[in-house]
């Protein structure tokens, strides 16, 4: 693909997908600021409400891993261009929907398309730039993306809710994915897959699919139904059954969705590993965080918003520049076992924040050591998930890291949300007045964030292999 593209195309076209990613980045976030309104719009209950968010990442969850192989079976401009379409047309039928039933459906056909693209555009990005240093730079672009499209869904979708109606966070999608399309086609060169490997494995996907569906329901549920009751470790039981059966499955079809061998690259597996932790981690830093400021602190949305701007910014120079060169310079082990550690710091500073807490002295350095740290290490965390994968397997790579993401920050959230509002309740039986009770729930839920993140820079910093600067980079061309 690199060789039929000119340098300043190549470039353009990583802009095209990144504006792609960054439509499926808001779109997790976007949501959460118009639910109010829509519930008032369409009469969702409570419960009703939250199938507005679930049905979404149900369908995103499971199907990151299956979008991925797809993409190495069929080719990864096929898939990342059918789920931009199915992406889009959801995004239209979710923002003309005149009943819960078909927003709730729509957001789960949105999920499927926002999956694939999520899934290959990773690979797309590894195989368009196989230069070392052009590959780390293009990478920090996609991880800025990845880790600062969140925020802006956040402001935009106030924005956009509060000036028009929650309809337009869905409508908006239409123009961009239309361009992003016809940009795509004319930019990105189509890829030929041999006839031989367009082979699907059909009992292995429904396996994985099911088994990552109900893990992440059971999840996203965990904390409404009880994290001990009968649905919760039913579901947790079965995802672990059907994980269990796919993976037997894998060792013995002729051409498995997941080959086994690809865990046998160290680079994947403590990758894939830390990816899990730091995601619990950083999903403490944006959600704890923000709730603290808000709940504790007493800030307005927009407050909020400005409060994380310096780690925003901090985190794009890092991701847009800064990043690239460390990696050139050190190679990948370095940069992540120092950039996570800056994050379990940055936490654990925040977990001695007060209730009359000073901005400057208590929000603001941890918030620079997050950016700082984000910046710094997810760039090397995704070129060490995909830089020993063969090109036949960078798809399933790209969709496996997308997943431990997903899962990692989802379970990492659920949990350290969980045990955050059980010492919360015991602080207030204790006799701690509200803010101090949510202070004290808040703090443990930072201090387990901050042992994810250092966990994970061990883990890096000892586990992978040191390799040349650069090397990491580079990544595998040669097919197995």
């Amino acid at each position: 693909m690199k060789d039929l593209l000119t340098p300043r195309r190549r470039w353009w076209a990583l802009a095209v997908l990144c504006l792609g990613v960054l439509m499926i980045v808001l779109d997790s976030t976007i949501v959460n600021v118009a639910l109010p309104s829509i519930q008032a719009d369409l009469g969702f209950s409570e419960t009703g409400l939250v199938w507005v968010v679930n049905a979404y990442l149900l369908s995103f969850g499971g199907c990151l891993l299956l979008g991925g192989r797809l993409g190495d079976l069929y080719g990864h401009r096929r898939l990342f261009l059918a789920g931009l379409v199915l992406f889009t047309a959801a995004s239209a039928a979710c923002g003309l929907a005149p009943s819960q039933a078909t927003l709730i459906v729509a957001r789960a056909v949105q999920g499927l398309g926002g999956a694939v693209v999520s899934a290959v555009s990773l690979s797309l990005i590894m195989n368009l730039f196989t230069e070392p240093a052009e590959r780390a730079k293009a990478m920090g672009v996609y991880g800025f993306v990845c880790a600062g499209g969140g925020s802006i869904g956040v402001l935009l979708g106030g924005l956009l809710t509060g000036n028009f109606s929650w309809h337009w966070i869905f409508l908006v999608n239409l123009p961009i994915g239309v361009v992003v399309y016809a940009l795509c086609v004319a930019l990105l060169p189509a890829g030929h897959t041999p006839p031989e490997q367009q082979k699907l494995d059909v009992a292995g996907a429904i396996l994985v699919t099911a088994a990552l569906m109900l893990a992440v329901y059971a999840v996203v549920d965990g904390n409404s139904a009880g994290w001990t009751s009968v649905q919760t470790l039913g579901l947790l039981a079965s995802a672990l059954v059907l994980g269990g059966a796919f993976v037997w499955t894998e060792a013995r079809v002729a051409h498995p969705l997941m080959p086994l061998g690809l865990f046998r690259l160290r680079s994947v597996a403590v990758a894939n590993s830390a990816g899990v932790l730091w995601a619990a981690a950083m999903f403490a830093w944006f959600f704890i965080s923000a709730l603290y400021l808000q709940q504790v602190l007493g800030y307005a949305p927009m407050q909020v918003g400005l409060a994380f701007l310096p780690a925003n910014l901090i985190m794009a120079v890092c991701s847009l520049g800064l990043s690239a060169r460390i990696v050139m310079r050190f190679g990948i082990r370095g940069p992540i076992a120092v950039g996570l550690a800056l994050a379990a710091l940055g936490l654990l500073l925040f977990s001695q924040a007060p209730v009359a807490a000073s901005f400057w002295l208590h929000v603001l350095p941890p918030m620079l050591l997050l950016g700082l740290g984000a910046g710094i290490a997810f760039n090397p965390v995704l070129l060490a998930a995909m830089s020993e994968v063969s090109p036949e397997d960078s798809g399933l790579a790209s969709g496996l890291v997308n997943t431990a993401f997903m899962m990692g920050g989802a379970l990492g959230l659920a949990v350290l949300a969980s045990l955050a509002a059980g010492r919360s309740e015991a602080a207030a039986l204790a006799g701690l007045d509200p803010a101090a009770a949510l202070n004290a729930g808040y703090q443990l839920a930072f201090k387990l964030g901050a042992a994810c993140a250092l966990v994970a820079a061990l883990m890096g910093g000892l586990l992978l292999r040191a390799g040349g600067p650069g090397d990491a980079a580079a990544g595998s061309t040669t097919p197995h």
